[in-house]
């Protein structure tokens, strides 16, 4: 029985504590403080003990924002003394009113556009061919060619090309050795091209040999043109238009003679080697091909016999002594 009565007091002291819990509350021993490093604080048994936070709404001039204080009110902070703010040199300056100078003395105001005398028609047009060239009328009043124009406005149409090409006066002629057609072996098949050999000369000692390829004839022509104005040489030549002395060359597997003629002979070569000659303006010469028959090769090899001559000044020049004592 003893031990039923004291299992029956226990249980009525514990009802008695959780029914009344604001008998035994907590109190805070010292202030709350908001420093960054975390305090121990001790258990609370409700927040009621803590002070509520008060609300205070911002001024309407000063950022719509909520403050929180624990439980006493902030005092209002005093508006500080607006003053000023100073002003830049810079800043003063743009403010400033434009004030413009006054002219000098010996000032004179130059004349209005519409006082001069008005251009005549010929000065227009003067001015109009100066900027943009002659007119269609025909008429040049700078003395400009009137057929620029038609020139640039004529289109001529050429078998795979949109626009043909106007030669080059440039003093050259061509003349077309070989035109040949090439394969190049890709993986989807062979391309095929046209390799051309041109000559150019001016019939004055100057001579060029070119070639190009493209998957059109003309094209090829033109580009073997240009590589040939490209490799210009000077043939030296006697007043019989011969050479002056005999010389040979060789091109890989093609090797060419020359060789001096008396006048009247007339050029006699064959094959590559005559049109380099008669392009450079030689009359009287003997040409042999030996090897090769190659036009390319045999056509470089006659340049590189003709590069290999030289003139009697220059030989008497190298020498120090006058041309009349190269014979003795």
């Amino acid at each position: 029985m003893a031990a039923a009565a004291a299992s029956s007091a226990h249980l009525s002291s514990v009802f008695s504590l959780s029914t009344h819990p604001h008998r035994h509350r907590f109190h805070l021993r010292g202030r709350l403080s908001l420093s960054s490093k975390p305090s121990k604080l001790p258990l609370l048994s409700s927040p009621a003990s803590l002070p509520k936070p008060a609300l205070i709404r911002a001024q309407p001039e000063e950022s719509e924002t909520f403050l929180f204080t624990s439980g006493e009110e902030s005092a209002p902070e005093e508006p500080a003394s607006e003053e000023p703010a100073p002003v830049s040199a810079s800043a003063a300056e743009e403010d400033a009113p434009f004030v413009p100078p006054s002219p000098p003395e010996d000032f004179i105001p130059p004349p209005s556009f519409d006082d001069g005398p008005l251009e005549t028609e010929d000065e227009i047009a003067a001015a109009y061919e100066e900027i943009y060239g002659p007119a269609y009328s025909g008429v040049s009043l700078l003395g400009s060619d009137i057929y620029v124009m038609d020139s640039k406005v004529k289109k001529t149409t050429g078998f795979g090309s949109k626009n043909k090409k106007e030669k080059i006066k440039d003093g050259f002629e061509e003349r077309v050795v070989q035109v040949r057609r090439v394969t190049k072996v890709v993986k989807g098949g062979k391309q095929l091209h046209f390799r051309a050999i041109v000559v150019v000369g001016d019939k004055k000692g100057q001579v060029g040999v070119g070639v190009g390829k493209a998957k059109e004839v003309i094209a090829a022509v033109q580009k073997s043109a240009v590589n040939a104005r490209r490799n210009i040489i000077t043939v030296p030549m006697t007043k019989y238009l011969t050479f002056p002395h005999r010389s040979d060359g060789d091109y890989g597997a093609a090797k060419v003679m020359l060789r001096p003629a008396s006048p009247g002979t007339g050029v006699i070569a064959g094959g590559a080697v005559r049109i380099v000659l008669e392009m450079a303006g030689v009359e009287n010469a003997l040409g042999k091909q030996l090897g090769s028959k190659n036009a390319l090769n045999n056509a470089r090899a006659t340049v590189v016999a003709v590069q290999k001559m030289r003139q009697f000044r220059e030989v008497a020049e190298d020498r120090g002594i006058p041309m009349e004592e190269l014979w003795k």
